[in-house]
């Protein structure tokens, strides 16, 4: 079984694969080009002081990781770190390992210590922003109505629109992978 730091090894980059995409390569290029890291709170003085490399579970037709993935990626790049990317379903030996609440939501970011090792795992979404999907879910019919779909579908693009122009909805993404890896690159001080 190899390891999350074999699967490292073997990823592309980031930017490589935001070049690959082809479902939300547009909607991915309009987050990373808007969003500006904030430049006062340390989060990126310890990034690049740490140096953890950070493998990131993906796809590019998942609307969560075309937001997520392009914050991501600003962060990388205001750091200098790298940041590699494996397909979710080209192997699901490692998102299987990995599971949110029983199931292979992505993207999932884990941030790897000096050894390979996972030292704090993130993801698929902000912890706010899942309580808001999770909340308007509710407002769903059931999956065997006739307007199940059609409802569906509504949603997403609502949740597409949004995660493109609500740069509060990124800030939000940003200050929950603060939240979630800075204790831990703190403690290794």
């Amino acid at each position: 079984m190899k390891t999350e730091k074999q699967y490292f090894d073997e990823a592309i980059s980031l930017a490589d694969y935001t070049s690959k995409m082809e479902k939300h390569k547009e909607n991915t290029e309009r987050v990373y080009e808007k969003f500006e890291v904030p430049q006062d709170d340390g989060f990126i003085e310890l990034l690049k002081e740490k140096k953890p490399e950070i493998l990131v579970i993906t796809e590019d037709w998942c609307g969560d990781a075309m937001m997520n993935n392009a914050i991501l990626r600003r962060i990388a790049e205001a750091a200098d770190l790298d940041v590699r990317t494996v397909y979710r379903d080209a192997d699901t030996d490692l998102i299987d390992r990995h599971l949110t609440n029983g199931g292979r939501s992505i993207p999932i970011y884990l941030l790897l210590d000096g050894n390979g090792e996972v030292a704090a795992k993130w993801g698929p979404r902000a912890a706010s922003i899942q309580q808001d999907v999770l909340e308007r879910r509710k407002q769903l019919p059931p999956k065997d109505h006739p307007d199940f779909e059609e409802k569906q579908r509504a949603f997403i693009e609502t949740l597409m629109a949004e995660y493109t122009s609500r740069p509060e909805l990124w800030l939000t993404v940003y200050e929950d992978l603060r939240k979630t890896f800075m204790p831990v690159l703190q403690e290794k001080a």
